[in-house]
């Protein structure tokens, strides 16, 4: 018995590590200064809740690129001017389609950004 509660304790201890840092899919809504705010997607275009959230220092933002091998967004090329672009300074009502990646205290470490079709970054 105390075998399986050590085990089940271990294992929620894991889980709930891995909880903290995220990786979210969502349309980026406005940029002011080092605060990011973005609508998480759930589904094919169901949106869900709101996120406002925190840049790290040393931030990433780069153009997201797909790998027909592994069949995964990977980080591409960085964006001139990082958060300052042109993307970011002008935010149509659509929103900039991107990945979030945060780290354990919730601070956007790397943002890729995707592509419209048709569309230059």
């Amino acid at each position: 018995m105390l075998r399986k509660v050590i085990a089940a304790s271990l294992v929620l201890g894991l889980s709930v590590g891995v909880c903290f840092a995220g990786q979210f899919r969502g349309l980026i809504t406005k940029v002011d200064g080092n605060k990011v705010t973005f609508t998480e997607m759930k589904g094919k275009g169901q949106k869900g809740d709101e996120h406002t959230l925190t840049v790290a220092k040393d931030v990433k933002v780069v153009k997201a690129m797909f790998n027909k091998e592994t069949k995964k967004l990977e980080a591409g090329d960085a964006i001139e001017g990082g958060l300052k672009s042109k993307a970011f300074t002008s935010i149509g009502e659509k929103g900039v389609p991107a990945t979030i990646i945060t780290d354990d205290d919730k601070k956007i470490t790397e943002i890729r950004v995707m592509q419209r079709r048709g569309k230059k970054q």
